[in-house]
């Protein structure tokens, strides 16, 4: 096959993915839009050359296991209305555009991931290596299985490393609807206090939701991230800490910027206005019982 003609069959794939972004589109789909027959070829080199952030139904039905097996049911249902269907159901020949932001270093990224997946060390810490290569940096599910040799691991352990290391992964799953299903992104580059970690994360969504998605002291959003500004993400603080017993539940967390979490935790009079904010916070989810 002339190379232009696969050049031009690349071309004709991804104005079809660009037309339906988020949208689970067939092979069957893929192979008439490209008219050959490496069409998977074809959605390989956007992926991995082009750098755009394709994900195969594979990706979905791992990441939905791995919620199931954690029995986070309500998180299933959400990822399900995500999609519009059911992704235990989903196929490897099965693709989603999961974002229309092209990365144009994707040749370089993917060097990286061959580089760490032949190293040594457990998949945990290459997904960790790798996301801290790229943090506040959009990756694909897709390349994190690509670290993994095991079904599901790779989401299993994406999640070990928020709700039990402390490390800030992202995802539109733990309470970060402006991303798209199936990206990930690493907030920054530092652990959360010990007191802060193993926040389960159907918890973590119903304290983001409750909150608006938003700091509670400053009105803060990620909608409103901007260079120089050093609010960049919302955490959760616990208003009991847990060496005074205080638990990982909703009514003892509330959502703030991490310039007013470092501040709460060093400042008594922030930490009093904090918990004015929470008991006014308390007393409205009251009202509508």
């Amino acid at each position: 096959m002339p190379e232009k003609a696969d050049d031009a069959a690349r071309d004709r794939v991804l104005a079809y993915f660009q037309k339906y972004p988020q949208t689970v589109l067939d092979g069957d789909e893929l192979m008439v839009i490209s008219g050959i027959g490496e069409w998977a070829r074809r959605v390989r080199e956007l992926r991995v050359e082009d750098g755009w952030l394709i994900n195969t139904g594979t990706t979905y039905r791992e990441l939905a296991l791995d919620l199931e097996e954690n029995e986070t049911a309500e998180l299933v249902e959400q990822l399900k209305r995500d999609l519009g269907l059911d992704p235990f159901s989903m196929r490897p020949d099965q693709y989603i555009l999961a974002s229309d932001t092209q990365d144009r270093d994707a040749a370089y990224r993917w060097r990286q991931l061959n580089k760490i997946r032949k190293s040594g060390g457990s998949v945990r810490d290459k997904v960790l290596e790798y996301l801290k290569l790229n943090v506040e940096r959009p990756v694909s599910g897709e390349e994190l299985r690509y670290l993994s040799p095991r079904t599901t691991e790779w989401a299993r352990r994406v999640r070990e490393l928020r709700t039990e290391y402390g490390w800030a992964v992202a995802s539109r799953m733990s309470g970060r609807p402006d991303l798209a299903v199936g990206v990930y992104v690493l907030e920054h580059d530092r652990q959360a206090r010990p007191n802060d970690r193993k926040i389960n994360d159907a918890v973590r969504v119903n304290v983001l939701n409750r909150d608006n998605h938003k700091c509670q002291v400053c009105g803060w959003d990620y909608s409103q991230k901007k260079p120089g500004d050093p609010r960049n993400f919302l955490e959760l603080h616990h208003l009991l800490h847990h060496a005074k017993g205080g638990q990982n539940i909703e009514e003892n967390l509330i959502t703030l910027c991490n310039t007013h979490h470092d501040e709460v935790h060093s400042d008594p009079a922030a930490e009093k206005r904090v918990e004015e904010i929470m008991l006014k916070i308390l007393a409205q989810t009251a009202q509508h019982i």
